[in-house]
């Protein structure tokens, strides 16, 4: 019995094991949805916006390790997903999205609600396609969900005409996906390996840095054993966090623009950097040239187009980190052995002196409400077993630097891309994945409103997704830069109290709950009555406006150029001198 393309998709969508769909629907795509209307196996979440459906696809899938899959109409309904998926192929996370598209003889006539949708998402897609016929429909959702999910994962596109999904065919589901063109190597080479090893053997001042890789590929265990048995410091980057348990004696937290000064510190007095599934970013390394100067660079990764990049690489192994680094511990283990206890108890003595000369830290007030306080009093009340969503800016950094996270996919963030509006949706593909467990969005009050219209979204469907709204009445991030590097010169950053809604009143009318703090005294318990009720809460944290993300790396500037909140006016010349 031949079934249509709709339904070749729905069965392709069950054997992958797909249990929830992100999605809007619209007029070429009515017969998918029409089949979802009495589907009891798969359900469809129907978000108030496409970018809202990407990225709460997205957050599903950190969350879960699963890929999330969407499903939205052509022309306007496809090019809304093209920050999420941009977003999505930036942090490596593995989404299916699912477009529609005019009929067959339609494209290229400019037909209503076209878009070439493979074009526009190109360069921001691991692998995008163009169904053309229908008897290759459950291959090529077979072949979506495997490229999107091994190797580097990343999002994959499918864009369907109409013609295709109505058109009938014999289901024949493969049972496995082979391709010349396309074998991600998974395996470090055993030479390489053992390279790695006689470095870890023979380094003083070795550090790991740990990136996104080591939660993708499930390595946690593997980096905490490579730490804790040669004894070495662990800082991470903002995709690594969680990686590697940050309340450990091991971890220096962030490294980077704002990242803890003994972390950065470490860096750049170390003589042998572990670079474990991360890409060096610029937001990581500062100034290129003086990166590391001192230090021999191992980098592990399974994207060999990221090795070497852009920074030098002494020993580049390609492969899975957890493989590489279940290799990397035997080896050890079994025959390379350093003299390096006394060094290495001297090299943790510097660290543990530079972290007490200058820990992570801001300066209290009775008065009025720190946003680092806020963001410790959620730690402390939820013991560090929340599922924590960030929007992008200062918000997003404190939450980074003041919440330690002990396990991985815990920490949902908008990394390469920086995409304000992100963390709102995540959360609630994060909640959908896991019901029971609380879920917190740590917002700014300008990243907020870029999505909140998926407010609708959480109330009916009874997600009981929390938002700590920081809010300060600007657009936090850029008022910081404006206020160190233009003069305080506040262009276009002012949210006035007149033109910022009331985020409590408009709460509740969309039929959530809305909370509010005006002093630090209130943080508590409004925290607490958050968290106790069973529906999706707005806080509002009526902040400091003038409060700034410290230590902070200019741009431009090497690691060990930091500013610290007591000393502005020697950072201004500090500045003077890197400019």
């Amino acid at each position: 019995m031949k079934m249509s393309g709709a339904e070749i998709i729905i069965e392709s969508l069950k054997r992958e094991g797909v249990k929830h769909i992100f999605g809007y629907p619209g007029g070429v795509i009515l017969n998918i949805f029409d089949l979802l209307y009495d589907d009891k196996d798969l359900k469809l979440i129907l978000t108030r916006h496409e970018q809202g459906a990407v990225h709460a696809a997205d957050g599903y899938a950190r969350a879960t390790g699963k890929p999330g899959v969407v499903l939205v109409t052509s022309g306007p309904g496809a090019t809304n997903t093209v920050t999420g998926i941009a977003t999505a192929s930036m942090d490596s996370i593995p989404l299916v999205i699912l477009t529609g598209q005019v009929p067959t003889m339609l494209i290229g006539n400019d037909a209503f609600q076209e878009a070439d949708i493979v074009g526009i998402t190109r360069p921001c897609t691991k692998y995008n396609i163009l169904a053309k016929d229908v008897n290759e429909l459950a291959s090529q959702i077979k072949e979506a969900f495997h490229i999107a999910t091994t190797g580097r994962p990343g999002p994959v596109l499918i864009d369907l005409p109409k013609d295709v999904t109505a058109g009938k065919a014999d289901f024949v589901w493969p049972e496995k996906i082979e391709s010349r063109s396309y074998n991600p190597t998974y395996e470090g080479n055993k030479w390489m390996i053992e390279r790695a090893a006689h470095e870890i053997a023979k380094a003083k001042k070795p550090v790991i840095i740990a990136g996104g890789g080591c939660i993708i590929s499930g390595a946690s265990k593997e980096l905490k054993e490579l730490a804790e048995n040669n004894q070495i410091p662990v800082t991470m980057t903002l995709m690594g966090l969680g990686g590697f348990p940050g309340s450990h004696k091991l971890s220096l937290g962030m490294l980077g623009m704002h990242g803890t000064y003994y972390a950065n510190k470490s860096i750049q007095e170390s003589d042998l950097l572990l670079a474990i599934g991360m890409r060096f970013d610029d937001r990581v390394t500062g100034k290129i040239e003086g990166f590391a100067p001192h230090a021999k660079i191992v980098h592990i990764d399974i994207d060999p187009t990221s090795i070497r990049k852009n920074v030098r690489v002494d020993v580049p192994i390609v492969g899975d980190v957890k493989r590489v680094l279940t290799v990397l511990n035997k080896v050890i283990k079994e025959g390379i052995k350093g003299q390096w206890e006394e060094v290495r108890k001297a090299w943790l003595k510097q660290i543990a002196e530079w972290e007490k000369e200058r820990p992570l830290t801001y300066t209290y007030s009775e008065d009025v409400i720190k946003p680092q306080f806020v963001v410790e009093k959620i730690y402390e009340l939820t013991k560090g077993d929340a599922i924590i969503t960030t929007e992008v800016g200062q918000n997003q950094m404190w939450a980074a630097q003041f919440y330690k996270f002990d396990k991985p996919r815990r920490f949902l963030t908008s990394g390469g891309l920086g995409t304000m509006g992100y963390g709102f949706p995540a959360a609630i593909g994060a909640q959908l994945a896991y019901p029971d467990k609380l879920v917190i969005d740590i917002a700014g009050d300008g990243s907020i409103q870029m999505n909140i219209q998926e407010l609708a979204t959480t109330v009916i469907n009874k997600l009981p997704v929390k938002v700590a709204i920081l809010n300060n009445r600007y657009l936090g991030m850029v008022r910081q830069w404006q206020e160190l590097f233009f003069q305080e010169r506040y262009s276009h950053v002012h949210l006035e109290t007149e033109t910022t809604p009331d985020f409590v009143e408009l709460a509740h009318a969309y039929g959530a709950v809305g909370l509010r703090a005006t002093k630090p005294g209130e943080v508590e318990p409004v925290l607490k009555e958050a968290f106790k009720i069973k529906k999706p809460v707005f806080m509002d944290f009526v902040c400091d406006w003038k409060e700034k993300v410290y230590p902070m790396v200019p741009a431009g500037a090497t690691l060990d150029i930091m500013l610290f909140e007591e000393k502005e006016k020697k950072a201004e010349k500090k500045l003077k001198a890197v400019k």
